[in-house]
């Protein structure tokens, strides 16, 4: 199978050594002709230092090469630049499937990676995968699991054969709002855990986090139109435990500055030189919890903490008033 990855990130030179290993025949596409020089070079990512890409995964700038006649496509691309490529992507776009694995929401517009491709692309063959899996963990061939949700039979099939096998499992869903809701609410999540940990509380404390916050992201998934029962998923209850309890996720360390009361500077020089995609999340989530008129107390309580400075140790005081 011909498939062409988006994106020459951590995550998606993760993916692409899946799809080269299940016999694809695999080309990652990067706008950054440094990147892509050093790449096929090299062959090792700065982003996972101690993977040597397959000799047979090929890079290119080429939009337009690396879009023709291929069978999948998999949308690796962070948030923040995923409308701008995608728009490029459309001149060449053949009504491929998409898998996206880019997890957060658009700021300005509120809108899903789904949404945005969908709009842009004007395409039903979109899957999403999303789950507790960090890229050098996929890379080292660690068996992880993540969730594929699609609403189209003959692309979750085609994804599921493309990337699944012994050490990289997918549970099928339907459910594309929960799973990239799961996926976008959980760094915001893992903040407020990291501010736990930064506040010398214990893992039992955190336990209650998690906890509490399943529950209001059930909520939230049946309050915008998706099944709560994929809170339950490797996408939901999975991610959110990964990513909350561990300090290789940049949501949790930058909760920790806070937590521990770190400079100014400190924690300025963190976002400045670190993606943290829930500090991105939190204003759209934000404003998607107000618009719906969905109660997620957290949400705006960790917007007054990171935005109006106002004192982390709140964040306990809620948890103990949280009925």
């Amino acid at each position: 199978m011909k498939i062409t990855v988006l994106g020459a990130g951590a995550y998606g030179c993760a993916l692409a050594q899946i799809l080269s290993e299940n016999k694809n025949n695999v080309t990652i596409w990067t706008p950054f002709e440094n990147e892509a020089k050093n790449l096929t070079e090299i062959r090792i990512s700065p982003k996972l230092p101690d993977i040597t890409l397959y000799n047979n995964i090929k890079i290119t700038t080429d939009l337009e090469k690396a879009l023709n006649d291929v069978s999948l496509i998999v949308e690796a691309i962070p948030t923040a630049f995923l409308s701008s490529s995608i728009k490029k992507v459309k001149k060449y776009y053949q009504n491929t499937p998409i898998c996206i694995a880019t997890k957060g929401i658009e700021q300005n517009t509120n809108l899903f990676a789904h949404d945005v491709v969908k709009n842009i692309l004007k395409t039903d063959k979109i899957a999403v995968i999303s789950g507790p899996s960090f890229a050098i963990d996929i890379a080292h061939n660690f068996p992880v699991g993540l969730t594929l949700a699609c609403q189209d039979k003959k692309t979750i099939d085609l994804t599921f054969k493309a990337l699944s096998n012994n050490h990289f499992k997918l549970r099928k869903s339907h459910d594309i709002i929960g799973t990239e809701l799961c996926g976008s609410v959980k760094n915001i999540i893992a903040i407020a855990s990291g501010i736990l940990a930064g506040l010398n509380m214990p893992e039992s404390t955190s336990a209650m986090l998690i906890t509490e916050s399943l529950h209001d992201i059930r909520g939230l998934i049946k309050g915008l139109g998706g099944d709560g029962n994929t809170v339950l998923s490797y996408a939901g209850f999975g991610d959110l435990l990964l990513t909350a309890t561990s300090p290789k996720s940049r949501n949790y360390s930058f909760g920790y500055l806070i937590g521990s009361k770190a400079s100014k500077q400190e924690i300025d020089d963190y976002i400045k030189n670190t993606t943290i995609e829930g500090l991105y999340t939190l204003k759209s989530i934000s404003e998607l919890v107000k618009n719906k008129d969905v109660d997620m107390p957290i949400i705006n309580l960790m917007e007054k903490i990171i935005y109006e400075h106002k004192n982390p140790e709140e964040l306990i005081n809620f948890l103990i008033q949280k009925p």
